[in-house]
């Protein structure tokens, strides 16, 4: 399979999981809660007023109007307008999500400069102290809830020593808390991999050959197996970055940080359906445009996956 078609494929298989999302969004929103316009007007409202807020929502139409409408919308990014501050959807998205992309992008980095040095040296010194210090560091990233670290984190570096700021955005102070909540689960998954898969080209053949035609342990190890290595470990990486986008949502309500979760928290506060519609869809693309960046960048990587 060409690199071309490969790409061309991929790009398909993101145009219809984004197309499926929005369906399944469309249709939720508009099934599980009942009429939209009753549970905006509440129980005491005119039926005069439920119409309003039907023709305002565009429930008044066929259902299969409305879908065509939405799907449109969604192909010229138009996630219609706030029902509560009657803003579009679109600019309101666009102006709080480079700071969740920015807090992602932290939280990913320091996972990696956590995870990866400590899972290669798992890998490299197997039963030692190093590989029981990052097998205990993986199990605690796994088992502890990223509100409760962040919470933790402020009382000791906020409150009981006053380094980082408590709330707010500002500075790159404000982020590194935040970052670090956000990006230590990650690093115990990514540390993980790395070590798994570490250990696993340690014991392939072509290393014994390496180690055979004299070259040292630290070419065989850092150069042939870490490169094969790091293969899986890239996209697992990008996958919980995606996952770090929508997993911000409490991170950015404990610090108090203007980003897209706590956009779409409001939203689901007020029953602002269009808001919700618009920041699960939007998510949704820039998760697939993630996946699908992976996917380019482990095809150069190792072109084999092209051919399967």
């Amino acid at each position: 399979m060409g690199f071309l078609t490969f790409i061309i494929k991929r790009f398909i298989r993101l145009i219809a999981t984004v197309l499926i999302i929005s369906t399944i969004i469309f249709f939720v929103i508009r099934v599980i809660p009942g009429d939209p316009a009753l549970v905006i007007a509440g129980v005491d409202a005119s039926q005069q007023e439920i119409e309003s807020v039907r023709a305002k929502l565009g429930t008044d139409r066929s259902l299969g109007v409305q879908y065509a409408e939405w799907i449109k919308n969604i192909v010229h990014f138009d996630f219609g307008d706030s029902l509560i501050s009657g803003e579009p959807v679109r600019d309101l998205i666009f102006e709080r999500f480079p700071l969740t992309l920015t807090l992602a992008v932290l939280g990913i980095i320091l996972g990696i400069l956590i995870a990866i040095p400590l899972g290669v040296l798992s890998a490299v010194k197997r039963w030692s102290f190093w590989d029981y210090m990052g097998m205990v560091f993986s199990q605690i990233g796994m088992a502890v809830p990223s509100f409760w670290l962040a919470i933790l984190l402020l009382l000791i570096f906020a409150v009981k020593f006053p380094i980082f700021p408590l709330f707010g955005v500002g500075s790159f102070k404000h982020l590194v808390l935040p970052a670090l909540s956000l990006g230590f689960a990650r690093a115990a998954v990514i540390l993980r991999l790395t070590r798994a898969s570490m250990v696993e080209e340690m014991s392939k053949e072509y290393v014994i050959t390496a180690r055979a035609k004299g070259l040292t342990e630290t070419m065989v190890k850092y150069k042939h197996a870490l490169r094969n290595a790091l293969i899986p470990v890239v996209t697992i990486t990008g996958i919980q970055f995606g996952y770090m986008l929508g997993g911000a949502i409490i991170i950015e309500q404990v610090f108090s940080l203007p980003g897209l979760g706590r956009l779409f928290l409001y939203g689901i506060y007020q029953r602002d359906f269009t808001m919700i519609q618009g920041s699960v869809v939007f998510i949704a693309v820039v998760f697939s445009l993630v996946n699908f960046l992976v996917d380019v960048l482990y095809s150069v990587i190792n072109p084999k996956i092209r051919i399967s």
